[in-house]
């Protein structure tokens, strides 16, 4: 017997789904809907069943969407993406470890949906543009259209820096020190100056609910946390990207880091414990 199409796709749906909603649970719920609707269908009338597979999920992702961000705008405090453990052969696929890092997710967050899947489909897939026009119901035209207006968007608020691994892994490691130390001044020193921390706790846990900008009150705000809890780390890969995990009284925090020219520039730390149950087997993504 040969393998089912959507077993043998699984991955790369998960991983569709995933960038288009920027939670593993709700990309879960979309792969259950569309194997329905795929067990339902005559797979012998399928011409090219992946092709089919990927426009299920982006129209499920879709609808799923379009209802999420309406729940996101009573979201309490900062909403960010969530954090997968991944292995670091992720990293070797640069343009999938980027598509998946949690900052590219958070940008992706400020598209509208119609947006964001003609971003996925085209930039992270490299999907024909007819074919995203099946999947979406817009014409090809429409759909380069909308493909322009999504790269501008995302260009503009994250640029492409590269890192290699080795240079985050290295930033990640001072972090790490700085942390366990609780030294202000070498908090700061890993930080670029106009660094940011952005916390998601979801209104369950303690976490702060606007954005900290800048070196000083960021590392400010992790000393006197060292201070005050006691707390274990560990180094870990988090969406293609060497990360951090915190352990306060068993309980996980994921911290995810932006890296330029050897100092971190953004820090985005998941507390919402709804956020981080996928941080024991790492998530199998494909392209």
């Amino acid at each position: 017997m040969t393998e089912d199409p959507f077993v043998a796709h699984r991955s790369l749906l998960f991983t569709v789904a995933y960038e288009m909603l920027g939670s593993a649970a709700d990309a879960e719920d979309v792969l259950q809907e569309s194997w329905l609707r795929w067990a339902a269908v005559d797979h012998a009338q399928v011409r090219d069943p992946r092709a089919y597979l990927v426009r299920t999920v982006t129209r499920q992702s879709l609808n799923r969407l379009r209802t999420l961000s309406r729940r996101r705008e009573d979201y309490v405090g900062e909403w960010l993406p969530e954090p997968l453990l991944t292995s670091p052969d992720i990293a070797e696929d640069v343009e999938l470890a980027e598509s998946v890092s949690i900052a590219m997710l958070t940008v992706l967050e400020t598209l509208a949906p119609t947006e964001r899947a003609v971003f996925v489909l085209r930039e992270v897939f490299d999907m024909p543009y007819g074919e995203i026009a099946e999947a979406i119901g817009k014409s090809a035209a429409t759909v380069r259209q909308i493909a322009r207006r999504a790269r501008e968007h995302v260009a503009a608020r994250q640029p492409r820096v590269q890192v290699s691994r080795s240079e985050q892994q290295a930033v990640v490691d001072r972090f790490l020190i700085a942390l366990r130390t609780g030294r202000l001044q070498e908090l700061m020193e890993v930080m670029a100056p106009d660094v940011v921390l952005i916390a998601d706790g979801g209104g369950i846990v303690a976490a702060v609910r606007i954005p900290i900008h800048g070196a000083g009150p960021v590392a400010k705000l992790l000393a006197r946390a060292n201070q005050v809890v006691a707390f274990e780390t560990a180094a870990v890969w988090l969406n293609g990207a060497p990360a951090v995990r915190i352990d306060i009284d068993g309980e996980p925090t994921a911290v995810s880091l932006a890296v330029a020219n050897g100092r971190i520039t953004r820090l985005f730390v998941m507390r919402n414990p709804r956020k981080l149950t996928r941080l024991d087997e790492p998530a199998e993504l494909a392209r």
